[in-house]
């Protein structure tokens, strides 16, 4: 408040013998807090809940695949793969080769050892298959800590859901990852439907 004070001052008594810089002025007035400016409305959905509204756009890939994803999430794009954030939310869509369809019970002897192996504290409840649009998946449901954050060093944890398509030899893994109690069941049910081969 001082160097809001001693500029006041010092405006003023420039202004007495007729010396006051308009800039001197107008940088006074401006730190004087403004009684008319309103309050701003505080968030309808908290972190990790993708919001009602939020627009989604197509993702098409060189890798042979098209998905809808958020729009204005950060991409990040690699030589197997794609990554969409924002916030505490993650998509990660993986593309690898693979000779065998993926069923429940390749899935369960497989995909989900490697998980609970290579995961942090991964917890799964639930494998099943599922029809959508562009054939039949597999989903594996699971809880897990996150990647400690590089900053705070903290992490949280996380619920998942990872989708296995499978086609001609070539399997796309899509997991979407939010904070434990996010209601994002009719945004990840919306892009899973999504998918399609090219």
């Amino acid at each position: 408040m001082n160097g809001m004070r001693d500029l006041i001052i010092a405006a003023l008594a420039a202004s007495l013998v007729g010396l006051a810089p308009a800039s001197i002025l107008a940088q006074a007035s401006s730190k004087i807090p403004q009684a008319s400016e309103k309050s701003i409305a505080a968030e309808k959905n908290p972190p990790g809940d993708i919001p009602d509204n939020q627009v989604f756009i197509e993702y098409r890939s060189p890798l042979g695949f098209n998905i809808k994803v958020p729009e204005g999430w950060a991409r990040r794009e690699t030589s197997d793969g794609v990554t969409f954030n924002d916030k505490y939310n993650t998509i990660t869509l993986a593309v690898s080769q693979r000779a065998e369809a993926i069923s429940v019970t390749n899935a369960k002897q497989q995909e989900v050892a490697d998980l609970e192996k290579t995961g942090r504290a991964v917890r799964v409840t639930g494998v099943k298959s599922v029809k959508l649009p562009s054939g039949p998946a597999v989903v594996v449901s699971y809880s897990s800590n996150s990647e400690p954050n590089p900053v705070t060093d903290k992490a949280i944890r996380e619920e998942n859901d990872r989708y296995f398509f499978w086609q001609n030899g070539k399997l796309v893994t899509l997991t979407m990852s939010a904070p434990l109690g996010a209601d994002n069941a009719d945004q990840w049910d919306l892009m899973a439907k999504s998918f399609r081969w090219q």
